[in-house]
């Protein structure tokens, strides 16, 4: 496995830089077609209700209308889900609406405005239903029932038990004991959801959109619409934001289905306020944490209850809870632990797959009792967390055995060290002295806090992790093929690094095909921080066997004897699910990631309001593969952490939406990036992955919120439990105003 062309590790451009910057790079919302209809969708007003009866007659006389259908005109089974199709395309008389913002009709027409005005003409008449909206009300034997085909809005539970919490508790000289929330956020991407779709002379159905596993798209769409899956393809399009929200259908179905009815071009563009109500969103939690330690700063016992909002459909709220669950006690050995979590339904958006997939809520409560607890016992933070952080053989609560996990104490350090050197001390009072800037006339004070955070690499809990790749080379250049997406983060180029880092070839040689799904194979999803790894093992494999093939040929091959074609199906190390009755499994994750930052806050008390001023983020990636897009995700995670901490939340009353743009769904923008990010990358290569890399693109999240909630705790001599930590929320716990 050469690297001599110094592809590995070094600061190479991406290689979707220039089509981005120049307007070259065609995004779905920009692709026209001849003869092209619009398509817009009818959505349920009603977080609950029974559809008794639906008018489709003066919509479909509208003239420029071309189709307008609902859930009687799809052939197939008309449901979709990543897991569990339990939310329909399109509703019926009959049927059931679930939220607000649930599908009910779709049109086609030959304007935009004709669409908008042939929904305005759609009759729909509602049966309203209880509606249920806090899912610990939900879990109530007498709640109303979000489907009733269930005897209970619980979708799903985990139970764990690792040793005996009861004598963990004994041996404890300091208990702490707190609860924790998290809201609704949405993943915010600057390119709402949209799509074309078109019906080819041979019947096959080309659906183009922003996406985050095509393939999976496909399979989705074919089996909600009755269909072979060779009758659909899917093709990416440029992606302008992911973070998990485009891995659930949106646009693709509706459009496909339009196409197939109608046997023309169809485009559909989602207005902001739409994006907004239909997106999934990153779970809201609950948390119980009971937390004990010797007086020497040994943790003993951990008990934790976790209630999560699914909303409406069941969409990864099974698996982001169990996910939640291997990582609830943040990357520290505990020798008796005890969870309880529930995610249940409600009549609320569904929540779905966000940048951290549940390790960033759980991560937050985990964090902030450290913190606690290191005030409690009169012991650094800082300390505290280092006697407590995993090593090498390392057993966490889940049983599993950690052979590499020496990360987790090398990126504290480390960014400890760093942050000292600028003059940032966690701890109370440690920033106080040292960042004085007049800071006292102007009502304003300075806090330091620190926080860890672990996260999985790839799928896990048995499911089976796997990439395919095919090579094609010669001599002078290469075609490497993968269904990997680029949404933002960097693998196309990445991956083309490995390969012409194996076939010791310039960048420049090496042409990437990505994400058709007529042309490419499964890589699998842009989701868990697994492309790097996975699919990068795919083609590092696919491309050693192809050099390989290529030396055999000797120094003079025949013409015809070129090129050289690979194809290779990497399945990444086995994991184990939990078992059922105790949580505990061998292996639920085949590897980790490690972090830690330490971040210096300005909180004004008079107002309320905080300034992220400095930021240190250490974090273990196994390698650096692309040094520049490391450090990249690093501060991009950093800073959309500081929005979850800080600013966002998608508010609902009575189940309906009171966030419909980006002027009230607040994300943080340049001005509200810390002035200095300074980015540590620790290099513990993993034995499996290629090159040793592991992956970063989640791990920066986790820590923002807990080191954040620190300072400001530094800085005022309060704690906030709920996320985010508004100005009101400080001046309530000031005691500023009343509650």
């Amino acid at each position: 496995m050469m690297s001599q062309s110094g592809m590995v590790g070094g600061r190479a451009t991406r290689l979707d830089a220039w089509d981005k910057v120049t307007g070259r790079a065609l995004y779905p919302a920009d692709m026209s077609m001849e003869n092209m209809l619009f398509a817009s969708v009818l959505r349920s007003p009603h977080p609950h209700a029974r559809i008794r009866g639906m008018n489709l007659a003066a919509a479909r006389a509208l003239p420029g209308v071309v189709s307008v259908l609902n859930g009687d005109d799809i052939e197939g089974p008309n449901a979709y889900g990543l897991i569990t199709p339990d939310q329909p395309v399109l509703d019926r008389v009959g049927s059931q609406v679930r939220y607000v913002g649930d599908a009910v009709a779709a049109v086609a027409a030959e304007t935009p405005q004709a669409a908008e005005a042939a929904l305005a003409l759609i009759e729909v008449d509602y049966e309203p239903l209880p509606a249920i909206f806090d899912p610990r009300l939900a879990m109530a034997d007498d709640a109303p029932l979000v489907h009733k085909d269930r005897q209970s809005n619980v979708l799903h539970y985990v139970r764990l038990r690792q040793g005996d919490l009861e004598a963990g508790f004994a041996a404890a000289d300091v208990i702490v004991e707190n609860h924790y929330e998290t809201p609704f956020i949405d993943h915010a991407y600057l390119q709402p959801e949209a799509g074309v779709a078109r019906m080819d002379d041979n019947g096959q159905v080309t659906i183009w959109a922003a996406t985050q596993w095509p393939h999976e798209n496909r399979r989705e769409i074919a089996y909600a619409l009755g269909l072979p899956e060779e009758q659909i393809r899917v093709i990416q399009m440029a992606t302008g934001g992911a973070f998990g929200g485009r891995e659930d259908i949106s646009v693709q179905i509706v459009l496909a289905l339009l196409a197939l009815k109608t046997g023309r071009p169809v485009k559909m563009v989602y207005t902001r306020p739409e994006s907004l109500v239909t997106s999934t969103k990153r779970h809201p939690f609950y948390m119980r944490y009971r937390t004990g330690a010797t007086r020497d700063g040994l943790l003993t016992a951990l008990e934790i209850e976790i209630i999560t909002n699914a909303g409406a459909y069941a969409s990864t709220s099974a698996a982001i809870l169990t996910t939640a669950v291997t990582l609830a006690t943040g990357p520290y050995e505990i020798p008796n632990v005890s969870i309880d979590a529930w995610t249940v339904y409600t009549n609320t958006p569904p929540a779905g797959a966000m940048r951290g997939f549940g390790s960033n809520q759980a991560n937050f409560a985990a964090e902030m009792q450290m913190s606690r607890l290191a005030e409690a016992l009169g012991i650094d933070p800082v300390e505290l967390r280092r006697r407590n952080l995993y090593r090498n053989g390392s057993t966490m609560h889940t049983g599993q055995v950690l052979p590499q996990a020496a990360g987790a104490v090398k990126t504290l350090d480390l960014a400890v060290q760093q942050a000292a050197e600028l003059g940032m001390k966690p701890g109370r009072g440690g920033a106080r002295g040292a960042s004085v800037r007049d800071l006292a006339q102007r009502g304003k004070r300075c806090g330091v806090g620190v926080a860890c955070g672990f996260k999985n690499v790839g799928y896990n809990l048995g499911w089976d992790d796997k990439s395919v790749a095919v090579v094609e080379a010669y001599p002078d250049r290469a075609v490497v093929k993968v269904g990997a997406c680029e949404v933002g983060q960097g693998s196309t180029t990445v991956l083309a690094q490995m390969a012409a880092a194996v076939l010791e070839l310039p960048l420049s040689a090496i042409e990437m095909v990505v994400s058709d799904t007529n042309v490419v194979p499964n890589s699998g999803s842009a989701s868990a921080s697994r492309q790097t790894f996975v699919t990068g093992n795919a083609v590092v494999k696919a491309a050693a066997e192809a050099a390989q093939r290529l030396a055999e040929l000797g120094p003079n091959p025949s013409p015809e004897a070129l090129p050289v074609i690979v194809e290779y199906t990497y399945h990444a190390p086995a994991t184990t699910p939990l078992d059922p009755e105790t949580g505990q499994g061998e292996k639920p994750n085949f590897t980790y990631g490690y972090g830690a930052q330490v971040v210096e806050v300005e909180v004004d008390v008079e107002t309320g309001e905080v300034d992220v001023l400095r930021a240190v983020a250490a974090h273990d990636v196994g390698r650096a593969i692309n040094l520049t897009n490391v450090e990249g995700q690093i501060e991009g995670g950093l800073v959309m952490s500081q929005g979850y901490s800080l600013l966002e939340e998608y508010v609902l009353w009575d189940g309906k939406p009171q966030t419909s743009t980006l002027a009230t769904f607040l994300i943080p923008t340049i001005a509200d990036a810390p002035a200095e990010i300074v980015p540590l990358v620790v290099e513990e290569p993993d034995p499996d992955g290629p090159f040793g890399a592991r992956g970063v693109g989640e791990m920066p999240m986790l820590p923002t919120p807990g080191a954040i909630a620190a300072a400001i705790h530094d800085a005022t001599e309060v704690w906030i439990d709920q996320l985010p930590i508004t100005p009101e929320r400080i001046l309530r716990a000031l005691g500023c105003l009343s509650t």
